[in-house]
């Protein structure tokens, strides 16, 4: 089994042009995910439900809406994390414009999935870290009289955001190694680029053997990141 190694030189220009292109996927996708996850997870831990009796009581308009809302985010979470991603890229890209009536192009409906998918996760996490928070501060919080959007950024979001950090960084080294299924919808991130290069020149040892190099480099960059971060803010 020959190595060749000048294979690899001549395609680090298009492989890196693809590990940019995964980078960015990767990046909008999961602010838009963190966004998404944070007001999702918010939700799914405070807010009412149908069986709350007593609080549909109290607040007539709140008492239907707000549990309305949460079983909304209920079914989002339970749909997206029941489904596979590669199903759910390509409903965005092939389904979805047939129903809208809209162009979706290859990137969009990549960042679009992952925002979507990686949101349902990250709700999740931020749940049960919100929900790990003792119930003392929520309350000593009510006391106070403080509004619940200072209740939460104030006093139980940082506890939370500490206990949460591991779950999101793993959250993220998966989404960013999942842009890989992007390439069923020809989007030309790292995996596509690889393909295309072993598709010219059928050097399949270097061409993935390079490709998982990327993928290893991105992910150790992300884990190493997580390290230092942990280590400054000194999970409780």
């Amino acid at each position: 089994m020959d190595v060749d190694f000048q294979v690899i030189v001549d395609a680090l220009p298009d492989l890196w042009k693809g590990a940019q292109l995964t980078i960015k996927i990767t990046l909008l996708g999961l602010i838009g995910g963190v966004i998404l996850g944070a007001l999702v997870g918010v939700i799914r831990a405070y807010a009412p439900s149908w069986s709350d009796n007593e609080f549909r009581s109290k607040h007539p308009v709140g008492g239907v809406l707000l549990p309305l809302v949460s079983w909304i985010a209920k079914a989002y979470v339970l749909l997206i994390r029941g489904t596979p991603m590669v199903v759910q890229v390509m409903f965005i890209y092939f389904a979805f414009p047939l129903i809208f009536q809209v162009r979706v192009d290859g990137m969009t409906a990549a960042i679009a999935t992952l925002m979507i998918n990686s949101g349902a996760y990250i709700a999740e996490i931020v749940r049960g870290s919100l929900l790990s928070v003792s119930k003392g501060l929520y309350e000593a919080g009510l006391a106070m009289g403080l509004p619940f959007y200072k209740i939460i950024t104030k006093i139980i979001g940082p506890i939370a955001f500490r206990r949460m950090i591991p779950a999101l960084g793993n959250q993220c080294i998966i989404s960013l190694k999942d842009t890989s299924i992007f390439i069923v919808i020809g989007v030309a991130e790292l995996t596509r680029q690889g393909q295309e290069i072993m598709a010219t020149n059928y050097r399949a040892i270097e061409i993935w053997g390079a490709v998982a190099f990327f993928y290893l480099v991105m992910t150790g960059i992300i884990a190493l990141g997580l390290k230092l971060i942990e280590k400054k803010m000194r999970i409780l």
